[in-house]
């Protein structure tokens, strides 16, 4: 086994050929990677004390991965869903260096043997109609910011848009004519066209005017004027999140992220009979499968099947013993 095997340039080959050219990932998925190995390899430096561009392929070994798995857990404090993913990461690039270096098979292995934690899997959260109105009730209509926010509220709300899809819109993807509709480029470059309502065609017809007027130019820019950071968006539905707690009791229990407001456009879909196929289409989702958390989480579907069921009496009924001739002729 070649033991001075430098990682620097494998991991650099792993993003530049395998990531880039051969499967031309999205920005997003490599910003996923690139932030996976970024904490790795910090995590190396301060465990192992070397430095990433010195590292060599044998230090990253199975219990180092290990060590950083525990660590993401603990110090960071990420749930096991984010711990599996950065875990996922990881094998992606440990398959990829199985070809290029096959006399460190037996390392490999022992990393691609670490298996994926389980855990407890939660039922969606999302939005009431009277939380999501008294959300947007809350953004401020005087100031430039409060309507910009309003209006990504507005889509976010109706159409299910991912906060990296959102942000990424510009112009060119708003189309406010007839059959008015965004158009939206979701995971993995899949394209879809997600209408619009009568409500938030007008809430953006009066936005835009107060945006440049490339077509290139961001839908919901920055104070600068460059695309809104996701942080951003976090931080902004955070402070209507707390001002909308006054006014709306049901929110104070709630943890309300930007994904919920996802979740909360698929809700309303199903809970206004869409089919789950049409909502998985509606979401850009790949599999259906991803679309049964909804079902899942429907408790007034729930309630309305119950509904449809004949239910128990529950009466008690006085103990009486069987005759003792008939018991006789039973035991013969």
């Amino acid at each position: 086994m070649n033991s001075t095997q430098s990682l620097s340039p494998l991991l650099t080959k792993f993003f530049s050929e395998r990531l880039i050219r051969q499967k031309n990932a999205s920005h997003h998925t490599i910003s996923s990677y690139r932030d996976t190995f970024r904490l790795l390899l910090e995590y190396a430096n301060k465990t192992l004390s070397i430095s990433p561009v010195k590292l060599l392929i044998i230090d990253i070994d199975a219990a180092l991965i290990d060590g950083f798995l525990h660590h993401l857990e603990d110090k960071r404090g990420i749930s096991a869903r984010s711990r599996n993913l950065r875990l996922t990461v990881i094998h992606s690039f440990f398959r990829f260096i199985a070809f290029e270096l096959p006399d460190h098979s037996g390392q490999i292995q022992q990393v691609l043997a670490i298996p994926s934690k389980r855990h407890l899997k939660k039922q969606v959260n999302y939005l009431t109609r009277d939380e999501s109105e008294t959300l947007l009730a809350t953004t401020n209509p005087h100031h430039w910011i409060g309507r910009r926010d309003h209006a990504w509220l507005m889509l976010a709300l109706q159409t299910g848009a991912r906060v990296s899809e959102f942000t990424a819109l510009t112009r060119s993807d708003l189309h406010l004519g007839t059959g008015s509709y965004v158009h939206i480029v979701g995971k993995g470059r899949k394209e879809r066209c997600t209408p619009l309502t009568k409500k938030t065609k007008q809430v953006l017809q009066q936005w835009i005017k107060e945006i440049p007027q490339a077509p290139n130019q961001y839908l919901f820019p920055s104070s600068r004027g460059n695309r809104l950071s996701s942080d951003g968006v976090q931080y902004r539905l955070k402070k209507y999140v707390t001002d909308a707690r006054i006014y709306c009791a049901s929110l104070v229990e709630k943890r309300v992220s930007p994904h919920v407001l996802r979740h909360t456009a698929a809700m309303g879909l199903l809970h206004a009979g869409v089919d789950v196929s049409v909502i998985a289409l509606w979401l850009g989702h790949e599999s259906i499968e991803t679309t049964h958390i909804y079902l899942e989480a429907d408790l007034q579907m729930r309630e309305k099947a119950l509904a449809k069921t004949e239910p128990l009496t529950g009466s008690f009924k006085k103990f009486k013993p069987d005759d003792v001739l008939m018991n006789f002729l039973k035991s013969l």
